[in-house]
């Protein structure tokens, strides 16, 4: 009796990565399960389930930027689940850049992907830096300071 050898989790992301850069609805089904399920994790109500929603997303991306570019910058995991590192590129119709930066974690079983989280982001340049990235999401608060407590005053600035 011969059996197909299965993929490793590389190759497979490594597929999914070809069919996209071919624009291949069919090919990048191929590597998915019937049933498989999408999760956004830091956008929750984009969440799927199914090829006919995941078709219907990559259609409307391939339209909005007709030259996507997907390039695997890494990928590590097992027989069970694999996280990839991406960098997606293009142009839109209208010229303006599309460039997405971030990270995918898969869930496979039996060659397929049969769920996926996505934490990919829009990448954007000429931010004002760190400091400023803090600020927006941790915005100071007036405290006092804190008085230094008997044991700190005992470590003679050392350590504890």
């Amino acid at each position: 009796m011969n059996s197909i050898p299965q993929s490793t989790p590389e190759q497979l992301i490594r597929r999914l990565e070809q069919s996209i850069n071919h624009h291949d609805l069919e090919a990048m089904a191929a590597c998915f399960a019937s049933d498989y399920k999408s999760e956004f994790p830091a956008h929750p109500e984009r969440a799927f389930q199914g090829h006919a929603q995941m078709k219907r997303n990559w259609t409307q991306l391939f339209a909005a930027v007709p030259d996507l570019h997907a390039n695997l910058l890494g990928c590590v995991g097992d027989a069970q689940a694999t996280m990839a590192e991406w960098a997606w590129d293009g142009r839109r119709p209208d010229g303006a850049p599309f460039a997405m930066r971030g990270v995918t974690v898969q869930g496979i079983h039996n060659d397929r992907i049969v769920w996926t989280r996505l934490y990919m982001e829009p990448l954007q340049e000429g931010s004002a830096g760190v400091d400023a990235a803090r600020a927006l999401n941790f915005p100071e608060r007036a405290v006092e300071p804190a008085e230094p407590s008997p044991a700190s005053e005992q470590s003679n600035g050392k350590f504890a």
